[in-house]
């Protein structure tokens, strides 16, 4: 648990994810010497804070995106949301502009907020919540575990992994980007034909805490049901506990898999929590130990 909550504290903002990006960078080159394979590393300015994996030889990418919701400051202490953030008056925020470190809370509601901070910020600097992180015998609780949770199963991953992409994406929280660039690089490098996406989802009447990682069938896009079907019978035969999700909304790093010109199945996989995008996001930790036994299961036979 040390290592993941050092990847918590770290600060990535949509758009602003170089820190993280140079973490990920740091903990890969001091571990990867033990692992089972030693991949080829990609990143660095052509890849816009994006960090690539290529282990032996692909059939599958795991993408986890790096970045999280936050706020950017406006003029006279106005906020603007970066993605989706629940907007509760009295929130903790952190972050450093050109004169130090900034601390303040949200004042207002989702109608018109702002910053309490007793000077002005400088216009763009990038807010996130402050983190306070907290672990039960059954639970953890923290901000951004969205997806700081899909990050750590990645690297996790990177362990045993002998053959495929791991894949650290950027901006999803925010309309996404990095995508496009990423798949076209890898389909020029080592094309694959599969795709599992890293990332947290929800609780809802019917995805419970404790029931295990949850198999998306769909969310606002619809992967291919002969890919979920493959999945699914894979990691009923694990004995690995999951659930599966139906839902109406949301979206991941999926959806620009299936909007890619590539022909590339999908399939999001990952635990589920409850307080979305609340400094106060909370996951089963027999959930996420599901979510990280079912990686390294699945890459090894899809």
């Amino acid at each position: 648990m040390k290592f993941l909550f050092e990847i918590l504290k770290q600060h990535s903002v949509s758009g602003d994810e170089s820190k993280t990006s140079e973490f990920i960078l740091q903990y890969i080159n001091q571990r990867k010497n033990k692992w089972n394979s030693i991949p080829e590393i990609y990143s660095g300015e052509e890849f816009h804070d994006c960090v690539l994996l290529k282990f032996g030889k692909p059939r599958t990418a795991v993408f986890a995106h790096i970045d999280t919701i936050g706020f950017m400051s406006r003029y006279n202490n106005q906020l603007i949301s970066i993605g989706g953030p629940e907007i509760i008056e009295g929130t903790k925020l952190e972050g450093r502009d050109s004169l130090g470190e900034i601390s303040c809370a949200i004042v207002g509601d989702e109608n018109n907020f702002s910053h309490d901070f007793p000077r002005g910020i400088d216009p763009g600097t990038r807010l996130s919540f402050a983190q306070n992180i907290r672990i039960t015998e059954e639970f953890i609780q923290a901000a951004y575990l969205d997806n700081r949770l899909g990050i750590y199963t990645a690297l996790q991953l990177c362990e045993t992994i002998t053959d495929g992409w791991v894949v650290f994406s950027t901006y999803e929280e925010h309309g996404g980007g990095s995508m496009p660039f990423l798949l076209k690089f890898i389909q020029s490098t080592a094309p694959i034909k599969q795709a599992l996406i890293a990332d947290i989802t929800w609780i809802t009447e019917g995805v419970e805490f404790h029931n295990g990682v949850v198999i998306s069938i769909r969310d606002k896009f619809i992967p291919r049901k002969k890919f979920i079907d493959r999945v699914t019978k894979l990691v009923k035969e694990s004995g690995i506990p999951f659930q599966l999700e139906v839902e109406e909304y949301g979206g991941s790093d999926g959806r620009e898999v299936q909007f890619s010109p590539y022909a590339i199945d999908w399939c999001f996989i990952g635990a589920a929590e409850e307080n979305v995008h609340t400094p106060d996001e909370k996951v089963s930790l027999a959930d996420l130990d599901a979510m990280l036994r079912v990686y390294p299961y699945l890459m090894s036979r899809l």
